[in-house]
C-alpha cells in the first residue's frame, strides 16, 4: 500500500531568486509536498505516532523558505534534505515550489519547480 501526507498550496513570503532586488523584495511562493511515509498502522489503531506530523513538516518547509536562495531548484534540494533529516522514514516523494509573481514581462499564473523521488 502507498500512504502519503500532502501539503498543499502552502503560501510563504521568501527572498528567492537571482535577481538582487528579488532578495531584497521578496515574493510571494506557494509549496506543495507530498511525502510516502508508512502509516499503515494507524490505519487501524489511530495511533498519531505512526504518522508524519504534518505541522512539524510545515514548519521544516517555513524554515528552509527563510534562508535565502538564487534558484528555486536549490531550495527545493535543500527542502527535501531536511524534510528527509526530520522524518527519516519518508521514502519518496514530490516537492513542487512556485513564484507567484516572477519579474518578467508576460501574463502566467506561476513559474514552478517540481522534483520527485
Amino acid at each position: 500500500m502507498d500512504c502519503f501526507v500532502e501539503i498543499n498550496g502552502l503560501r510563504l513570503f521568501a527572498r528567492h531568486g537571482v535577481g538582487e532586488q528579488e532578495r531584497v523584495v521578496g515574493n510571494l511562493f506557494e509549496v506543495s509536498a507530498e511525502l510516502r511515509y508508512p502509516f499503515e498502522r494507524t490505519l487501524t489503531d489511530d495511533d498519531i505516532e505512526g504518522t508524519l506530523n504534518y505541522a512539524i513538516a510545515v514548519d521544516v518547509i517555513k524554515n528552509v523558505m527563510d534562508e535565502p536562495s538564487l534558484t528555486l531548484e536549490h531550495v527545493a534540494g535543500r527542502m527535501k534534505t531536511s524534510l528527509l533529516h526530520r522524518f527519516p522514514l519518508i521514502s519518496g516523494g514530490m516537492i513542487r515550489i512556485s513564484k507567484i509573481t516572477p519579474p518578467i514581462s508576460a501574463e502566467l499564473a506561476d513559474v514552478a519547480v517540481r522534483i520527485r523521488w
